[in-house]
């Protein structure tokens, strides 16, 4: 008997199906799980997902880095944000880092309560990895769309729909979320920018952030080959 395969458009809905024994994918596109993906090429060697920055700044006396992002801004006072350019910066390498965004790291610490076999972090940059490590792994999938303060987003929307694209044949699907994020991913896949840039959260970045390009960053495909997993209370790489 297949897996099944589901996508959950914003945490807000994830109550509303069984998560306990099955893997999610945590995505937040734009920009907490792209971060991640960079962080950890650059070397990092794991990182604490907390729940405020209040929570974050305690583990600056564990010899922790602390990035903070609320409302797409970093948080004053902490040492970075959720850019994945300062992420790509080889100072990093060897660090811990405890990290807070608005959306990303609510949706992980979500799955994590309700009892989540494998929690793994998605993003367009190891969309290859992601789909071959779902197809290789035993349990049921969820594709958690971290979203925009629980609301639907397209971004996020778009990559749960290219995994579904990807390994579709692998698994049970009986899930019109899933059908409707691939269909979309589809009709976008050849404008995948274009598309991602009239989002109200691309919309933001332009508006607060002038310098630098975190929409088409965070579009690349299949620049990582890792797969970050949640390992107790940290993700990490293998």
């Amino acid at each position: 008997m297949k897996q099944t395969l589901e996508v959950v458009l914003t945490p807000a809905l994830l109550p509303l199906y069984m998560v306990k024994g099955k893997t999610i994918v945590v995505i937040d596109i734009l920009r907490a799980t792209t971060s991640m993906c960079v962080a950890f090429q650059t070397g990092v060697k794991k990182i604490l997902p907390v729940s405020t920055p209040e929570e974050c700044k305690i583990f600056k006396d564990f010899d922790f880095l602390c990035a903070a992002e609320r409302n797409a801004v970093k948080v004053e006072g902490f040492d970075l944000g959720n850019s994945p350019f300062e992420f790509q910066n080889p100072l990093l390498k060897d660090c811990n880092i405890a990290f807070t965004t608005t959306n990303g790291t609510k949706a992980i610490k979500l799955s994590k309560e309700m009892q989540a076999a494998e929690i793994i972090i998605g993003s367009f940059l190891n969309l290859d990895a992601i789909c071959s490590w779902l197809i290789n792994q035993q349990h049921s999938v969820i594709l958690l769309c971290a979203g925009w303060k629980d609301k639907v987003n397209l971004e996020d929307t778009l990559f749960a729909g290219a995994v579904v694209k990807n390994i579709k044949q692998h698994f049970k699907i009986d899930c019109d979320s899933a059908i409707m994020a691939e269909q979309l991913f589809i009709a976008s896949e050849n404008k995948l920018e274009e598309t991602v840039r009239q989002s109200s959260h691309a919309k933001r970045f332009i508006s607060l952030h002038h310098n630098e390009d975190d929409v088409k960053f965070c579009l690349q495909i299949n620049t990582l080959t890792l797969v970050p997993k949640m390992v107790g209370e940290y993700l990490m790489i293998g």
